[in-house]
């Protein structure tokens, strides 16, 4: 994997798919970064990113059922795909592996 395939906040929605599968959609996504970061998440940014993520081949995507809060409309439904849990298990264990190099006395200074 070449890290510049996996920006940022393609990462960070790769990872809300994973935790919200099988409900994953771009409004519950946009809600759950926006409470996991404290940030405004656009459904706009979220909507780019899914699309990009499936066009890598990370996500995959289907149309669930109408539902009348949607006024009879679907939601289109994620889903990571084999070769995105792999890329989030190889950014994982590069993150895991840097934070492991940074001896304890260094974390409580920022503290």
């Amino acid at each position: 994997m070449r890290r510049s395939d996996l920006g940022e906040f393609e990462e960070v929605v790769l990872l809300a798919v994973a935790a919200l599968s099988p409900t994953a959609y771009s409004v519950v996504i946009a809600e759950e970064l926006e409470q996991e970061t404290g940030n405004s998440v656009s459904t706009g940014a979220v909507h780019a990113a899914l699309q990009r993520l499936e066009q890598k081949g990370y996500l995959t995507s289907l149309l669930g059922e109408a539902t009348a809060e949607r006024g009879g409309r679907r939601k289109r439904l994620f889903t990571v795909t084999p070769l995105g849990g792999r890329v989030l298990s190889e950014v994982r264990a590069v993150r895991n592996r840097l934070w492991d190099r940074i001896v304890p006395q260094t974390i409580l200074k920022w503290s």
